[in-house]
């Protein structure tokens, strides 16, 4: 029968031979992870062990051990806290299951041959990769303030870099959830400078390689003749920007997606609003403030909450949003709601991204809707965004 040292064995030789290309631990027991994956790393004269564990609150969190420590502590993950564990190393492959009951089953198909060549281990990059690479991208970067004419990204600018870079990579997501051809029609509402719509815009004409018509919609006049005037030194073919009130925006043709980046209280609803109305394909919505439900929120049973401010306020925002979602959900999307970039970087941190379901699901519809109202009811409030279809 296996035991936790013959597991500790099998960690010990892809280590010390520095043949582990990638360790996967899967089937967790602790529901709220999805799995986790550790690899070998050099960090100067050192060898490191990078531990990535992902939640399904989609967040990375990682954790860099020596890797004379790492056989006990890999071992000791597979034991205790997923039912299998996939060692891939140059020697081969190696599984390890182990059951509710503690028994271990160990399926070894690695050569074991000890003129197998160690796998090189990368050195530890610390510069993310980003879609949207700053010295490639220069043009439009620098004329926002992003970067200097060489892509050089400004210190004070670095935050910005990274959301819009991360907007993109949620776009990237759900990319396949809108038309696979023809010219795509993209709204960016609530704009302002309009880091974003630039962003998409290059996504979309220089990395997909589609066709766009792109409308950027804000009230500000000078910052939208700033954007346009932009636009037309960089030769932006189908790129648009307006001066005016979303609500009063009514674009030609269908639409197929709709962004907002920091929409402030119900301009976010107005905004989901807009993409109901038009059935866009899909949406990105990042919300700003929420004043609407602190005004509004009667509640007897979360008194015991909303006499602190500062919680009251955390309740405030995540029950709009949850409502945002239940609205959507009711209108036939698909939604969810990952972080946008780290808390660290802004605490406005929260997207709501949503694609038209392809399939029309009337119970599903109802139920959402009923949640909706229940909650809405619960809470004592009538938000902007009941006013939806």
């Amino acid at each position: 029968m296996k035991s936790f040292q013959d597991i500790v064995k099998v960690f010990e030789e892809v280590i010390s031979s520095r043949t582990l290309e990638k360790a996967v631990f899967s089937r967790p027991l602790d529901k709220s992870v999805k799995k986790t994956v550790a690899k070998l790393f050099k960090k100067g004269n050192d060898v490191l062990c990078q531990i990535e564990r992902f939640t399904t609150d989609n967040k990375a969190h990682h954790e860099n051990i020596p890797a004379s420590d790492a056989p006990a502590r890999l071992a000791e993950m597979a034991m205790q806290e997923y039912v299998q564990s996939d060692i891939f190393s140059k020697d081969g492959f190696c599984e390890i299951l182990v059951s509710k009951k503690g028994h271990i089953h160990i399926a070894d198909k690695r050569t074991q041959t000890k003129e197998s060549a160690p796998a090189e281990i990368a050195e530890h990059n610390r510069e993310k990769h980003y879609i949207l690479d700053a010295e490639a991208h220069a043009a439009f970067l620098s004329r926002l303030g992003v970067s200097d004419e060489k892509g050089r990204v400004f210190e004070k600018k670095r935050s910005k870099f990274k959301q819009i870079n991360r907007f993109l990579e949620l776009l990237d997501d759900v990319y396949d959830k809108l038309p696979s051809d023809g010219v795509l029609t993209v709204c960016d509402l609530c704009c302002g400078k309009s880091y974003l719509t630039f962003a998409v815009y290059y996504y979309l004409t220089e990395i997909k390689k589609r066709e766009v018509t792109m409308f950027g919609v804000d009230l500000k006049a000078d910052v939208i003749a700033y954007c346009e005037s932009v636009a037309r030194e960089l030769d932006c073919k189908g790129l648009t920007f307006l001066c005016g009130d979303i609500t009063a925006f009514l674009p030609n043709t269908r639409v197929d997606l709709v962004i907002s980046l920091h929409a402030c209280d119900i301009a976010t609803d107005i905004v989901l609003d807009f993409a109901v109305r038009e059935k866009a394909r899909v949406l990105l919505s990042t919300p700003c403030c929420h004043h609407e439900m602190m005004r509004q929120l009667k509640a007897p049973s979360l008194s015991f909450v909303a006499k602190h401010s500062m919680l009251k306020q955390k309740l405030c925002d995540a029950a709009t949003d949850a409502l945002r979602g239940l609205k959507l959900e009711a209108n036939g999307y698909i939604v969810d709601m990952p972080e946008l970039i780290d808390a660290e970087e802004t605490p406005k941190n929260l997207m709501i991204r949503a694609y038209l379901s392809e399939k029309v699901d009337p119970a599903a519809r109802s139920l959402a809707k009923k949640q909706y109202l229940a909650a809405a009811e619960f809470l004592g409030v009538t938000p902007y965004l009941g006013l939806m279809q």
